[in-house]
């Protein structure tokens, strides 16, 4: 389905459009990438109304909307080539702008509730062997052309597997982050802004203080503490470059990507006899069903603690 259509909705439906996603900046503290996702999904879902009701999409429009209408678009985005997880988040955007409306007596939004989302196929996270994640830390900074970006992308990739960080909470560390060589955790506002508290290891320690030896910028609180080669703060995709670089370099299959060292975090603490609890709070994940895939990725070796320690399953002399 193109987003050509210029006037995809009526003046006052563009207006409530605007002030949801403002809501979801001021109020719920939403990321830019969020609040970029409900922005792409409500305008999908507002060019599949103008198109179906040859007119702009009106407020009127979703007053009563049933859910064979949102059936609809949903098998319209899926002629599109849009899979099953690409589909529930459409279907969630609309239904967090209806519950929008709704709480402002303009819309009901009990068609939206009545639909299920489509299935999608649970992937597992796909962690590196412990041996490559360290290869990965280690040898990162192998493409650099000066020694304090080869020193800033070991730092990084060591930071996103010694402590499991997203890279976008990696990148996003102020300037002052780690000053302390004593420091045993530190704190790390994640999705949601919440905070959790992460463990600090020497090697952290060692690789964030080579950075900033040799970087050639001034490192303040008010400044981000990782940055480009023209002093800029950092960004994902040239971390996201390096480590493809690296993925050729050490023969790593292309599931090898900064995430998977957060991954690699996780699985490796649970092979070495971490709790899932505890794996939570290290990770921010608001649901322990979340941490819950890595017993999946180390059925492995479950099942060799069982074949070792259950009586039945242990061989008769």
């Amino acid at each position: 389905m193109s987003d050509t259509i210029l006037v995809h909705a009526a003046p006052e439906l563009l207006a409530e459009k605007a002030a949801f996603l403002e809501a979801l900046a001021s109020e719920r503290n939403a990321s830019p990438h969020t609040i970029a996702s409900y922005e792409r999904d409500l305008r999908q879902f507002l060019v599949f109304l103008t198109r179906h009701n040859a007119r702009p999409a009106a407020i009127a429009d979703l007053a009563d909307l049933k859910a064979a209408e949102l059936r609809a678009f949903l098998a319209d985005r899926r002629r599109d080539g849009a899979g099953a997880r690409s589909l529930g988040r459409n279907l969630s955007g609309v239904r967090a702008f209806l519950k929008h409306l709704e709480r402002r007596g303009l819309v009901s939004a009990a068609g939206a509730r009545a639909m299920r989302a489509p299935k999608a196929a649970k992937s597992l996270p796909r962690p590196l062997s412990v041996a490559d994640a360290l290869g990965v830390a280690e040898e990162a900074g192998s493409f650099a052309v000066e020694p304090w970006i080869a020193a800033r992308d070991v730092a990084v990739l060591t930071l996103l597997y010694g402590c499991g960080l997203r890279i976008s909470e990696a990148l996003t560390l102020a300037g002052d982050a780690l000053e302390d060589p004593t420091a045993r955790a530190m704190p790390i506002t994640g999705k949601g802004g919440k905070t959790r508290m992460v463990p600090l290891l020497p090697a952290v320690h060692a690789a964030v203080a080579d950075y900033r030896r040799l970087c050639p910028f001034q490192l303040s609180a008010e400044a981000p503490l990782f940055r480009g080669a023209k002093g800029g703060p950092l960004r994902a995709q040239i971390v996201q470059r390096g480590m493809a670089r690296l993925r050729g370099a050490l023969g790593l299959p292309a599931s090898a990507t900064p995430h998977a060292l957060r991954h690699s975090f996780a699985t490796h603490l649970l092979a070495a006899g971490g709790d899932l609890r505890t794996i939570q709070d290290l990770l921010g994940h608001a649901s322990l069903s979340t941490t819950q895939n890595y017993t999946a990725v180390d059925s492995g070796r479950l099942m060799t603690i069982y074949r070792e320690a259950h009586p039945r399953a242990r061989r008769r002399g």
